[in-house]
C-alpha cells in the first residue's frame, strides 16, 4: 500500500509499512502537518464618489493606508462623478454587499432622495455587515424619512467654515478604536461638522468644539444599527486629515471593530518612516471645490 500527502509545499511518496494502521498513519500526518494557515484578512469594500471631495487621492489613502497596517483586502467602487444626486450603478444591486465583512462609505451624494433607493443600501448593514462612514457620508440620502440619520447614528445637516480644531476622547475608559489616539488631535486642516442629534445607540468616542456653534460636537463614535456595527467620523474632508497617521490608525481600527474581528488577529508592525504611499507623489492634486 502507498500513502501520499502534501505537508510543507512538498508532493512526496512513500510506502505506508504493513504493521501501521491508516488511522495511526493519518494521526502521525496530524502531528507532522503545519499549522492551519492563519485568519482570512478583512474583506472590505470602499464606496466612494460624488461632489466636493478629492476621492480619486481619497481612495489611495484609505486602502493603502489601511492595508499598510493591518491584513485587509480591498475592493474599491467609485462611481457617480462628481455630483450629488447620482444613483449609482452599485446600488441598483440587491446584493451588492455580499461577501463583504466590513463597507466603508466615503461617498457624497446629498440629493439623492429615494427612500427604496435608501433603504436598499442600508439593509445588508442592518442585517448585519460592518460600516464605516466618513465625513460627507453623514450628508447623504437625505429621503425624508430619517433611516439614513438612523443608520449613521447622528444626525447633521450642515458644517462650519474651513480650520483646524482639536479632537478630544470622551472622557472615561477609551474604546478599543482609540487605542493610540493622543489625548488631543489638532487637525491640519478641517471642516467641522455640526450634529444635532445622536441615536438611542450611539456612543460618543470623540468631540470638538465648534467656533460657529460653541458646542462640542461629536466627531467620532460608533453605532449599533440592528445586528450591524458601525464606525463613523466626520474628520476627513481634507486629504492632509485623511493622510495623518493618527487618523489612519483611528480608522483600520475602526474597521477592525466595525466587522466584528478581534484587532490581535489583524493589526501588523507598521512603521511611518519605512513606508511610502502612491498618493504622496500627487501632492499637487487640486484642493477640492468648496463645499455647497
Amino acid at each position: 500500500m502507498e500513502a501520499r500527502a502534501v505537508a510543507w509545499g512538498g508532493d512526496f511518496a512513500f510506502p505506508l509499512p504493513p504493521w501501521r494502521s491508516r488511522k495511526s498513519f493519518l494521526l502521525l500526518l496530524s502531528f507532522l502537518a503545519p499549522a492551519e494557515t492563519a485568519t482570512p484578512p478583512i474583506k472590505a469594500l470602499l464606496v466612494t464618489g460624488g461632489c466636493c471631495h478629492d476621492y480619486n487621492i481619497q481612495k489611495l489613502i484609505i486602502s493603502e493606508g489601511t492595508a499598510a497596517r493591518a491584513r485587509i483586502e480591498w475592493v474599491v467602487v467609485q462611481e457617480g462623478g462628481n455630483k450629488t444626486n447620482s444613483q449609482i450603478p452599485l446600488h441598483e444591486k440587491s446584493d451588492w454587499a455580499k461577501g463583504f465583512d466590513v463597507v466603508v462609505h466615503n461617498e457624497c451624494f446629498a440629493d439623492v432622495k429615494d427612500p427604496k433607493w435608501t433603504e436598499n443600501i442600508v439593509r445588508p448593514h442592518r442585517e448585519g455587515t460592518g460600516a464605516v462612514l466618513i465625513h460627507c457620508a453623514m450628508h447623504c440620502y437625505r429621503d425624508g424619512t430619517g433611516e439614513w440619520f438612523k443608520f449613521c447614528g447622528v444626525t447633521s445637516h450642515r458644517h462650519g467654515a474651513h480650520y483646524p480644531f482639536d479632537v478630544v476622547p470622551a472622557k472615561g475608559d477609551k474604546h478599543p478604536i482609540l487605542g493610540k489616539f493622543p489625548e488631543r488631535w489638532k487637525t491640519p486642516q478641517g471642516e467641522l461638522y455640526q450634529v444635532v442629534a445622536t441615536g438611542e445607540n450611539c456612543k460618543p468616542l470623540a468631540t470638538a468644539l465648534s467656533k460657529e456653534t460653541k458646542k462640542d460636537e461629536v466627531c467620532v463614535w460608533t453605532n449599533q444599527y440592528g445586528k450591524g456595527r458601525v464606525f463613523g467620523t466626520t474628520i476627513g474632508h481634507y486629504n492632509s486629515e485623511m493622510a495623518d497617521p493618527i487618523f489612519l490608525d483611528m480608522l483600520i481600527r475602526g474597521i477592525i471593530w466595525s466587522a466584528g474581528k478581534d484587532e490581535k488577529d489583524f493589526l501588523k508592525p507598521f512603521d511611518p518612516e519605512k513606508t511610502k504611499f502612491r498618493w504622496e507623489t500627487f501632492k499637487d492634486s487640486k484642493e477640492p471645490p468648496k463645499a455647497k
